[in-house]
């Protein structure tokens, strides 16, 4: 093999863990066909291969990377992009990116008119992004932060602004004089040098050429590269018009003829309501990302911190991990952190939905940007920046923003082939208006020519789903549910199955002492004081809630003399010089104590999904105190919802089949899966995938990620595990199961939303290129119904930011 037409590529490498992978993937990569040589240095993780691009690609040899096991690494950058007026441009933009080496995925946004890029970046620069996608015709700069962002809309909302007045000014008079030829306008006057061809002339051409530029330079950019969009019919259409009024203005010097059949108006106009409509769509587009707007000015600006044992005020970027930050009554907390001093409470509704304030303490964590009501805090900072919960979460709404749902892909289909379909559709209406219909009317076909162009512009049909995904995505996020992408917004809506993991979802995941059932001469008081001194010193999850139930009921304990933890059993102690014994049956038949009017009680606690503990004193049984994990208070109305919804909840758990049971009687779960081990969950998913059911899974503990991951769609608690979160495709900020509810109806809502986009898009076209055909459709009034069509699907998808979540049903 010649090595002049080998290229070679460097793929930074993840996942190996000493010299036996390095040989494995270099192994694996020289086994592939064009492959000349593969080389892994375990040092650099980095395999650099010399490959033969007429055989193989770089794609190929990043899957064969991944299927033995390993990762290639990514970058991703995003751009703001300018200079886009349709879907076709979109396509255009994505298509090119796709091609360069060493770009591995590019997705653009129309609406949010930003492109996000997965590369490697040993193959392909950020700069050879931005030069690839200006060769195009369009401009592409880094993404900003978001003010930055948000002034450079601002800017161009007033440039589109300043040249639709511009437009209007010059098109006025000619509307005028069009308006006088009208039956129903006779009345009006309008003056005579109006209807001057020349005067026309000099109105139409700077609108035609100034004004309308920017679609003569788009047009020519996409047939350059082989492609139409919007651009073109416009320029298409406005130039048929303006260029045969002016044929007609020239042939009739000398020869005297009035009352020409002159078109300048038309395209005039045409462009004066395009860029109307591009205004209106600028701005809509703008309040469709409000969601991230809102969610960055939630954060401080500034932060006071402890530095060289002075107090300081530093902008919030100056803040570090290991910062000690002080909050006062009324300020916002800057940054994620731990409490060291101080007790308040904290107002966290700007990121959970959840308005009642939370108490906190010593040793709590905190969240940046909630607001601190009452009392003076001392934070350690322990996630700043990009880390802090804040940023992840806006991290996640501008990517499901950014993402594509399946559903849009039948648009970006139809878009592609559109234009060139619509062009030909013209040009045979001519045809057959100047041939047929009114032989020899050349301006009449060519008036019908132009209507079909401009009513077909596809605008509607490219903005139908990324504007109702951003708004959808957006307001959701407002209530606390997190949609990772838009693929899992549209999926979630066809859910049929809910999952439920028991611990911190259905329950709050700490237990409380519930009952204390007394059994012979001893009061309550002494009877939990001797049981308190005794489980203190115990670390067992079921002893501190009993201790913690006997310091809210302010009774005072001793230190125990002794204390012994029997494991399976429970505990031996003595206090005041007498001996306790708390545990199971299994402990009092070891020291052959009689608990024989014990077994009911204890039975119908253990019904009723309690833990339940024997206690003997000085060798005889006087009661039993009760541990259970509570119910959320709003479990039992969500699960109802659900229900209510048609959807079949189910409850998984590790407890034992009673235990589980009383719980889902309690609260109405259809199905009680119990005794699942945590590896188990995955598989128990599975099963019901397998009979065809569609399976949401909601947990919040790290035994959850690979069910979870399994699922259709997986939930996860916002207040559990990282790693849960990152298993799942939704995540609950609240522990309130009724945002698994207000996610679905939240699913339901935006794909009812872009659906109907996607009708009225295609309807404006399907319906308005015959009737524009047949002519009872003048050119403005395309214009009009075009310009239109963008801008209620914009403002359909913005009802989306209007949905009250929480409601009883879904």
């Amino acid at each position: 093999m010649s090595s002049a037409g080998l290229k070679e590529v460097q793929m930074p490498i993840s996942g190996m863990t000493c010299a036996a992978c390095a040989t494995r993937i270099e192994k694996g990569l020289n086994k592939m066909e064009g492959v000349e040589n593969a080389n892994v240095n375990l040092a650099l993780e980095k395999a650099s291969v010399m490959y033969n691009p007429e055989i193989t690609n770089v794609h190929d040899l990043e899957k064969k990377v991944t299927d033995l096991g390993y990762g290639v690494i990514k970058e991703k950058v995003e751009f703001d992009l300018i200079g886009m007026t349709c879907a076709a441009c979109a396509t255009r933009i994505e298509k090119g990116l796709n091609k360069l080496g060493g770009v591995s995925n590019a997705a653009v946004n129309l609406a949010l008119e930003t492109g996000t890029v997965e590369f490697n970046p040993s193959e392909v620069t950020i700069q050879d992004m931005i030069n690839k996608v200006e060769s195009i015709g369009y401009e592409a700069k880094l993404k900003q932060d978001n003010e930055e962002t948000a002034d450079y809309r601002a800017v161009e909302i007033e440039k589109q602004k300043g040249k639709f007045i511009f437009s209007l000014i010059l098109s006025l008079p000619l509307l005028w004089s069009m308006a006088g030829h009208l039956e129903f306008t006779s009345f009006l006057y309008v003056p005579e040098i109006f209807m001057n061809p020349w005067v026309q002339l000099a109105l139409a051409a700077p609108v035609q050429f100034i004004i309308g530029r920017q679609f003569y330079v788009g047009a020519y950019k996409a047939l350059r590269n082989k492609s139409a969009n919007m651009d073109v019919l416009v320029a298409l259409g406005t130039s048929a018009a303006f260029f045969y009024s002016l044929y007609q203005s020239i042939a009739s010097i000398g020869s005297g003829a009035h009352m020409l059949e002159l078109y300048y108006e038309t395209s005039a106009i045409l462009i004066t309501l395009i860029i109307l409509g591009k205004l209106f769509e600028a701005r809509a587009k703008g309040r469709s990302s409000e969601a991230i707007k809102k969610l960055m000015g939630l954060q401080a600006k500034t932060a006071m911190v402890l530095r060289d044992g002075k107090e300081m005020e530093v902008p919030l970027e100056e803040v570090t991990a290991e910062d000690i930050v002080y909050v006062k009554p009324g300020e916002k907390v800057p940054v994620d952190g731990e409490i060291i001093e101080g007790r308040s409470a904290l107002d966290e509704s700007m990121l959970t939905g959840e308005s009642v304030p939370v108490s906190k303490t010593v040793g709590d964590t905190v969240i940046g940007a909630t607001l601190n009501k009452n009392g003076f805090l001392k934070v350690r900072a322990t996630k700043v920046g990009k880390d802090t919960a804040l940023a992840q979460i806006i991290k996640v709404v501008e990517e499901a923003q950014g993402s594509k749902a399946p559903i849009q892909r039948v648009a970006d289909q139809i878009s592609g082939i559109f234009v060139p379909i619509v062009v030909g559709i013209a040009v045979v209406t001519f045809l057959i208006w100047y041939l047929w219909v009114s032989p020899g009317e050349f301006a009449e076909a060519l008036g019908k020519l132009i209507a079909v162009l401009v009513i077909a512009c596809p605008c509607a049909l490219g903005l139908a789903t990324p504007t109702s995904i951003m708004a959808g995505s957006g307001r959701a996020a407002e209530y606390g549910v997190l949609f990772k992408g838009g693929e899992h917004l549209e999926a979630t809506h066809r859910i049929t199955t809910v999952v439920l993991d028991k611990t911190g979802t259905v329950t709050n995941g700490k237990p409380v002492l519930t009952d204390v059932v007394l059994e012979g001469n001893i009061d309550e008081e002494t009877f939990l004081a001797m049981i308190g001194s005794a489980e203190k010193q115990s670390e067992h999850p079921l002893a501190e809630a009993i201790v913690e139930g006997i310091k809210e009921r302010n009774i005072s304990m001793t230190e125990a003399q002794e204390f012994e933890a029997i494991p399976g059993h429970g505990i031996r102690a003595i206090v005041e010089n007498r001996v306790l014994l708390i545990g199971t049956r299994r402990l009092m038949k070891k020291y052959n104590i009689s608990i024989d009017s014990a077994t009911l009680k204890m039975e119908r606690l253990e019904d009723n999904g309690k833990t339940a503990m024997l206690v003997a004193v000085d060798g005889v049984y006087m009661g039993i105190v009760a541990v259970a994990d509570t119910v959320k208070e709003t479990s039992r109305e969500a699960i109802k919802r659900l229900k209510d919804a048609g959807l079949e909840v189910m409850m998984m758990t590790g407890d034992n089949q009673r235990t589980a049971q009383a719980i889902a009687n309690e609260l109405g779960i259809d199905r009680a899966i119990a005794e699942v081990l945590p590896e188990g969950k995955a598989d128990e998913v599975k099963k019901l995938q397998d009979k065809g059911k569609r399976v949401a899974m909601v947990g919040d503990g790290i035994n959850d990620a690979p069910a979870l991951a399994m699922a259709d769609i997986g939930m996860a608690i916002g207040t559990g595990t990282d790693v849960a979160m990152e298993a799942a495709d939704i995540t609950l900020m609240r522990g309130d199961l009724n945002s698994i509810a207000d996610a679905i109806l939240m699913s339901k809502k935006t794909i009812r939303n872009i659906k109907q986009n996607l009708f009225w898009a295609l309807a404006y076209n399907s319906l308005g290129i015959p009737v524009a055909a047949a002519g009872f459709l003048a050119p403005w009034l395309a214009g009009v119904a075009m310009a239109f069509s963008s801008v209620s699907v914009v403002l359909n998808a913005l009802r989306l930011q209007r949905v009250k979540l929480n409601d009883k049903t879904i």
